[in-house]
């Protein structure tokens, strides 16, 4: 049987067969029982009686039916949220007159979505649910059930269709938009108050509007809620429930599969997730009353409905979803209600939520879910809020009462010939009207809401829209669900960001495999012939002297025998043919590949001569190579320097304005390590400080060559793209760089400031969520392991004091000294644990890149962002930025508003003490320094403040205050630099020996210093080394000397110490005359 005629040829028949019953029980053991098939209250079909297998206790119903569906999108809508409802009634012949013929066992349901999924065939076994109990045949078979029924009575049903429901096309381009109506929470007293003299049930709705098509919208409605009191919470394993309930018996309400999930409130996309709601809404869902719907609803979306829901969310963040409280129908004083209905219907207790579905705008965002604030019914609100000026309850209460009127009309004719009985009459005629509604699909539950609506509107209540402020002091929330099959705006996959980024910067090709393990053996055996010929040298220096020269009455062979004969004496020759056996064995081994013994004597005499004539040849080109002017010397008292040293020191020459240093740091840096992207990196930031950005570039895209997912490089490509105006690579490099594993705050930042430089609202405001959110959570886990650590020190300080019971008294007055002594250096917890923005983060990796254009930028959005206005942490880096561009004047003000704000932040005196400094207000910057030294911790360069404070004190004549500043430098981290100001300190003090030790080590560090060499000089002269102090001058104009000072000291002492020699000349030749 069909539901209805095939019309057109767009119409689909869906095919339901009822294959089997599986676990019936029914009155008797052999029993007949048959199913019955409906969709939207029409019957589809009734199969025949079938006999029940008492063995197996099933029943093959092998029953088919079918109705036909329009492909436009209401009928597809439709299907996604209508079930197919299948009733299995046991038949009784007649025994007695006074018994029933029938008894019914259950009622079980199936969803049609899987056909606008693709399907055109899908099988699945549903339960069958018992009617509650009504009459007495009905209680006997649920009786019946609940003694026999050890297992869930079952029914296997096919549903197919000829042809898909959807095309390919259509399919990908269509979407499934579900709603699930949770609970109101927080509800106003009135709501729980009982109107009339008697218990009056209420009908709890929520309503609202979504796109249909391009040009129609359908109306979802949820009118099951149900009042609930508090005492306890929701249980998060709940299921959700099916719309149109009233349909269905009670076990069916639940959707097969899907369950509510604990989600915590910091997670959710609404209102009322601030740190200061927590409390109340714990209260609210715990204790006190609640309106539960549990309800999910599914619609469809063609492609224009689609585009359009994508158009109404960018026109209209808030969505408005109306709720309302009415009487439940009550039969026929409900129908003579409705005849009362105005042109401007008042709904009772009207408030509307207002959803913002702006998240479903970014990319990969399918499902939004959280609380939102109920507020009293206002149109200028609907208005301002949604550009929305239309009530979707009112519109529905309008034609309720439209279709109200039309009844009343046709029921006028007849009421003089029905006379006492016009109230029955009404009611029949409203019958009538609602049985035509039935037979039409799709129809039937649009009627349904629109009565529900009407009956409620003119509710005689003496509150009605008399409570204004209702939801507003009851705070009065709703949780909703709104989610998509398929997002309305793809996300760009990590693989495809990888690719368009390999695209722009392609991927250096591998280096070289290294050398193979004959290569190997062969350098192996070169470097056994240099370390032969070296000893061999010293040799017959000890015997011929330095210059190596013959003597005259000895021949080149007495001096070979001679040679040789002291080897063997000292052992050397021994020791040679030991190192070379292993070197040569090696050889035959891995370069001749020779594994096995010989076992013919010719053989082996061939294989000696081969391997005799290829060591000479290599021993010829390992001693050409020792011997041949193009290789360098390594001298065995070179320092080599690791790669830690390195960065340290081109760190330092970049601080101190030696660019050229930093620049040779970091070139051996890359020479060394050319796998290594971080060394590109940072030369990059090199050139960003001199403003060299091509070559910035060209450094920042060396490196993610050398590693295509190198994010600090992918940024500051992202940064110089924006320079450069190219936006598009700008985007990829930062989208590249949020989708690298662990999330980061700053690429997100930074790609918001991008697309919020681009007018991409939507998408900027994506980007600083996810960076807020990403900041929260780093917070937090930084907190866990703040009070982790705290817990364990509180564990051995108890454990230590328990050992130690006996000096207890004493150790407690200790440490209440040192906490007191701590409180003077320490800085206040309020300013330690003052919060951080996102754009905080963002610009000091900016200023600590030196990407000063971006960095104003992010500034900007701080100061624009922050409720209290300038901040002392945007004081900070708006001072690092001023004096990063030279801006001195400015970045003093700056520090000191912010010092004025924050006067124990141990970073903003380090800063303060840097723009005195570079002022030339050496007092000033010596005072700061000090301050931020007299801390519990350390600045972040304490390195440089050591530094600058060091040559402070050297230019005051402190030399001692200098050789204590560097010396604690020269052990927390040594340099050039530090060995430099200790020796200068120690000179100045007239301990020569100290510092030439001090300088020393400088000089190892650094041999290209003309500093160190002048002083290397100074300490020469001054112990009477005359010659070694010429050299080492001449070491130091050669590495161009520019302190003048220095330059005149030395030749005034070069003066003195000549002229107390001719002195001490005259004086001699003097005595000795005499």
């Amino acid at each position: 049987m069909e539901m209805r005629e095939n019309t057109t040829e767009k119409n689909v028949a869906i095919q339901i067969t009822v294959i089997r019953g599986n676990n019936l029980q029914g009155k008797k053991a052999e029993f007949q029982s048959f199913v019955q098939v409906e969709v939207d209250g029409s019957v589809l079909g009734t199969s025949d009686k079938k006999q029940a297998d008492p063995e197996g206790q099933h029943v093959d119903y092998d029953f088919t039916c079918s109705f036909h569906s329009s492909s436009d999108a209401l009928a597809l809508s439709d299907i996604a949220h209508k079930a197919v409802i299948m009733t299995v009634t046991e038949f009784l012949p007649e025994e007695k007159k006074a018994e029933a013929k029938s008894v019914v066992l259950g009622q079980a349901v199936v969803d049609l979505l899987p056909l606008l999924q693709g399907q055109c065939r899908f099988s699945s076994t549903v339960p069958l649910n018992s009617f509650p109990a009504t009459g007495s045949s009905q209680d006997f078979s649920s009786k019946v059930l609940e003694k026999h029924s050890k297992l869930q009575p079952t029914l296997d049903v096919c549903v197919s269709v000829s042809h898909p429901l959807l095309s390919e096309p259509e399919l990908s381009a269509s979407n499934l938009l579900k709603v699930t109506v949770e609970t109101a929470f927080s509800l106003p007293e009135s709501w729980t108050l009982l109107s009339g003299p008697s218990p009056t049930p209420y009908m709890y709705t929520v309503a609202l509007e979504v796109p249909l098509t391009a040009e129609k919208d359908q109306m979802l409605v949820f009118c099951e809620g149900q009042l609930k009191a508090g005492g306890q919470m929701e249980d998060y394993g709940r299921q959700k429930k099916r719309p149109h309930q009233a349909l269905l018996v009670p076990g069916n309400h639940f959707m097969p599969e899907a369950f509510f999930q604990a989600e915590p409130i910091e997670q959710e996309h609404g209102e009322l997730t601030d740190l200061e709601d927590l409390e109340f809404r714990n209260e609210a869902e715990t204790m006190k009353s609640r309106v539960s719907w549990d309800t999910e609803m599914c619609c469809f979306l063609d492609e224009s409905g689609t585009a359009r829901l994508r158009q109404r969310i960018t026109e209209s963040r808030l969505w408005p979803v109306e709720i309302m409280r009415s009487l439940a129908p009550l039969g026929k004083t409900a129908e003579t209600t409705k005849l009362q209905a105005e042109e401007d219907p008042q709904i009772p207790f009207h408030g509307v939520a207002f959803v913002d579905m702006r998240r479903l705008l970014y990319p990969g965002v399918t499902r939004i879910r959280g609380a939102y604030s109920i507020h009293p019914f206002s149109e200028t609100e609907l208005l301002n809020k949604a550009k929305r000026s239309v009530s979707v309850l009112k519109e529905q209460a309008k034609a309720a009462a439209s279709q109200v009127k039309a009844r009343a009309g046709s029921a006028a004719g007849s009421y003089k010939a029905r006379a006492g009985k016009a109230l029955d009459g009404s009611n029949k005629a409203a019958k009538d009207s609602r049985e035509s509604a039935k037979k039409q699909p799709g129809n039937h539950n649009r009627t349904a809401v629109a009565n529900s609506v009407s009956d409620g509107v003119t509710e005689p209540e003496p509150h009605i829209n008399t409570e204004g402020n209702m939801y507003v002091e009851s705070r009065t929330y709703i949780i909703i669900e709104i989610a998509l099959e398929k997002p309305l705006v793809p996300k760009t996959s990590p693989e495809e960001l990888a690719r368009r980024v390999k695209a722009l910067i392609p991927p250096r090709l591998p280096l070289p495999a290294g050398p193979s393990r004959a290569e190997k053996a062969v350098q192996g055996f070169h470097r056994q012939v240099g370390n032969v010929v070296a000893h061999v040298s010293d040799q017959y220096e000890e015997l011929f002297g330095a210059k190596c020269k013959p003597p005259e009455d000895c021949s080149r062979e007495q001096m070979k025998a001679q040679l040789m004969g002291a080897l063997n004496v000292s052992g050397r020759y021994f020791a040679f043919k030991e190192q070379m056996k292993h070197a040569v064995v090696r050889i035959v081994r891995d370069k001749m590949q020779q594994t096995e013994p010989f076992t013919e004597p010719q053989d082996l005499q061939a294989f000696v001569s081969k391997l005799y004539v290829y060591l000479v040849d290599e021993m010829h080109l390992a001693m050409n190579k020792i011997h041949s002017d193009d290789v360098d010397d390594d001298s065995p008292d070179e320092i080599h320097l690791c790669a830690s040293q390195l960065r340290h020191f081109a760190k330092e020459a970049q601080l101190t304005g030696d660019y050229q240093q930093a620049a040779q740091y970091y070139q051996e840096l890359v020479v060394r390590h050319p796998c290594e992207p971080s060394h590109k990196f940072e030369w990059g930031t090199l050139y960003m400080l001199t403003g060299d950005y091509m070559k910035a570039k060209e450094c920042f895209h060396d490196a993610v060559s050398i590693q295509q997912a190198h994010r600090p490089s992918l940024m500051m490509c992202g940064v110089l793209a924006v320079m450069f105006e190219r936006f598009d690579e700008a985007e990829t490099f930062l989208e590249r760089a949020t989708s690298i594993e662990p999330p980061s705050v700053v690429a997100w930042t930074l790609l918001g400031l991008v697309q919020e430089s681009q007018n991409k609202a939507t998408l900027a405001e994506r980007a600083f969520l996810e960076a807020r959110n990403q900041l929260r959570s780093d917070v937090a886990k930084r907190q866990t392991q703040k009070e982790e650590k705290k817990t364990k020190k509180k564990d051995q300080h108890e454990e230590e004091e328990t050992a130690a019971a006996a000096c207890r008294s004493n150790i407690k007055q200790d440490s209440e000294c040192g906490d007191q002594d701590s409180v003077v250096c320490r800085e206040p917890p309020a300013q330690n644990l003052s919060p951080r923005s996102v754009y905080t983060e963002t610009v000091q990796f900016l200023l600590q890149n030196n990407a000063l254009q971006m960095a104003e930028l992010a500034l900007s959005q701080e100061l624009l962002s922050s409720d209290g206005g300038r901040s002392a942490s945007y004081l900070l880096n708006l001072a690092h930025l001023q004096l990063l561009r030279g801006d001195y004047c400015s970045a003093t003000a700056s520090l000191r508003e912010a010092l004025f704000h924050r006067d124990q932040d141990v970073n903003a005196w380090a800063l303060n003490g840097h723009c005195h400094y570079l002022r030339g207000e050496f007092t000033d910057a010596q005072e700061s320094y000090e301050w931020s030294l007299n801390f519990s911790h350390q600045p972040s360069d304490s390195h440089l403040v050591v530094l600058r404070l060091g040559s402070i004190y050297l230019q005051e004549g402190k030399f001692e205050q200098a050789k204590v500043v560097y010396l604690q430098a020269c052990e927390q981290a040594p340099s050039c630099l530090t060995w430099l100001g200790l020796g200068i300190a120690c000179y100045r003090l007239e301990e020569l020996c100290v510092a030439e030790e001090a300088l020393t080590e400088a000089n190892h560090l650094n041999n290209q210093n003309a500093e160190v060499w002048a002083y290397l000089s100074l300490i020469c002269l001054r112990s009477g080394r005359q010659e070694e102090a010429e050299q080492f001058y001449k070491y130091a104009t050669k590495f161009n000397l520019q302190k003048n000072l220095l330059l005149e000291e030395f030749k005034e002492l070069q003066v003195q110490v000549r002229f107390s020699h001719l002195v001490s000349c005259f004086g001699s030749s003097s005595d000795a005359g005499i």
